[in-house]
C-alpha cells in the first residue's frame, strides 16, 4: 500500500529494503538535513519512509531526526553550520525533554543561567541536547557536560537513558515551537508503528497458513480467518491515518490533529497486532527465541514515547471542542 508516495521515495523505500536484506544496518541520518550542511536535503517523509523500513531495528535515525529538527527550529546559522555536519557524518544525536511522568508538551529541564532538572526517556545518541523552559518558553541547549544513565527500558531494541542537570554549563541555540517538533516526532512514530504492525501481521499470516493441526492450516479455519481479517483492517487503517498525518506536515494548522490522531490510531493498532501475534502464534511466541516479544515491547514502548494514546486523545478532543475529562496538564 503506497499512499501517494512519489517515485523518488518508491526508489528510496526499494534502496533501504534491498540494503537492510543485505544486512546493512546503517541509514544515513542526514535525510531531513538540507545539503549544504551535508545533508541529503530530504524531508520527514523520506525519514519516515526508512524507519518504516527499519522496523524493529536498532537504529538512531528517529532520535537523529528529531535532534536535527529541533536546531533547524531554532533559526540559528551558527548553531546549524556548527551542528548538523556532525548529525550528517553519521554522529548520533539526541534530546533530552520530558519529565519523569512523560508529560511530553513541556521540557523537564529548566535553564536560568545554568540548566537544572532531569529527563527521562531519553533515546539514545552520543550528541546529546536539551529542551528547556526559559523565561520566554521552551529552547534548545547544548550542554557543555552531559551524563547519561541508561534505563532498563522493556524494548531491548529502543534503549533509553535519564539525563541529569545540576547547575549544568549550557550553549543556548534558540527558541523552539515545542508542540510542532512534537507534532513532527508524533508522525513519525506513527508511519513506524503502522509498518511494524503490517511486519507482525504478515508473519502472523505466515505461520498461520504453514502451522498444520487436526490435519490442516489453523488459517484455514473460520474462526482465525476472521481475525487475520479483522488484523488486516487494523493494519491498513492505521496506515492511513499514518499517511495522512505525513501529508499534514505541511498544513501547520491540521498538523496538530493528524498528528494526535495517528498517534492514538497507530499505537493501539501495534498493541493489537502484537497482542494477537503473540495468541495466534501459540506456545512458541512465549519463548525468547521467537519475534514476537519484540514486537509486542516495541508496542508497549512507542505507546508511551511522546505520550500515550490517552493523552492524545485528550489533546484531539480540546483541538475538535469535544468535551474533555482531563486537564490540560495532560496534554
Amino acid at each position: 500500500m503506497d499512499l501517494g508516495l512519489t517515485e523518488d521515495q518508491l526508489a528510496l523505500r526499494a534502496t533501504i529494503r534491498s540494503a537492510l536484506s543485505r544486512g546493512h544496518r546503517d541509514i544515513d541520518l542526514g535525510l531531513s538535513i538540507p545539503d549544504t550542511h551535508g545533508g541529503q536535503g530530504g524531508g520527514l517523509a523520506e525519514v519516515a519512509i526508512a524507519l518504516g523500513e527499519l522496523r524493529l531495528t536498532p537504529n538512531p535515525l528517529l532520535s537523529s531526526t528529531l535532534a536535527a529538527q529541533a536546531i533547524l527550529a531554532t533559526g540559528n546559522p551558527e548553531a546549524q553550520a556548527r551542528l548538523l555536519p556532525r548529525i550528517a557524518g553519521g554522529e548520533p544525536a539526541t534530546l533530552a525533554w520530558t519529565d519523569h511522568k512523560g508529560h511530553w508538551a513541556a521540557p523537564a529541564c529548566a535553564y536560568d543561567g545554568t540548566l537544572t532538572g532531569t529527563a527521562h526517556y531519553v533515546l539514545d545518541g552520543d550528541l546529546t541536547l536539551v529542551l528547556a523552559q526559559t523565561d520566554t518558553g521552551p529552547a534548545l541547549f547544548l550542554p557543555r557536560t552531559c551524563s547519561r544513565v541508561d534505563a532498563n527500558a522493556l524494548d531491548p531494541t529502543r534503549p533509553l537513558g535519564t539525563i541529569h542537570c545540576a547547575g549544568t554549563p549550557a550553549d543556548h541555540l534558540g527558541p523552539v515551537d515545542l508542540d510542532r517538533l512534537r507534532d513532527q516526532a508524533c508522525v513519525l512514530l506513527a508511519y513506524e508503528q503502522a509498518e511494524i504492525a503490517a511486519e507482525a501481521l504478515a508473519r502472523t499470516v505466515g505461520y498461520a497458513k504453514s502451522r498444520v493441526q487436526f490435519g490442516r492450516p489453523i488459517g484455514s479455519f473460520q474462526a482465525i480467518k476472521h481475525r487475520l481479517a479483522d488484523l488486516h483492517l487494523t493494519v491498513e487503517t492505521a496506515r492511513s491515518a499514518a499517511a495522512s498525518a505525513l501529508h499534514a506536515l505541511a498544513n501547520p494548522t491540521e498538523l496538530p490533529r493528524y498528528a494526535a490522531l495517528a498517534k492514538v490510531h497507530c499505537s493501539e493498532a501495534l498493541s493489537t497486532v502484537a497482542g494477537e501475534m503473540i495468541q495466534l502464534h501459540g506456545g512458541i511466541a512465549i519463548t525468547w527465541e521467537h519475534d514476537a516479544h519484540l514486537f509486542f515491547k516495541r508496542a508497549h514502548g512507542s505507546a508511551h514515547l511522546f505520550g500515550t494514546p490517552a493523552q492524545h486523545l485528550d489533546r484531539l478532543a480540546g483541538l475538535l471542542e469535544f468535551t474533555s475529562s482531563r486537564s490540560a496538564a495532560t496534554r
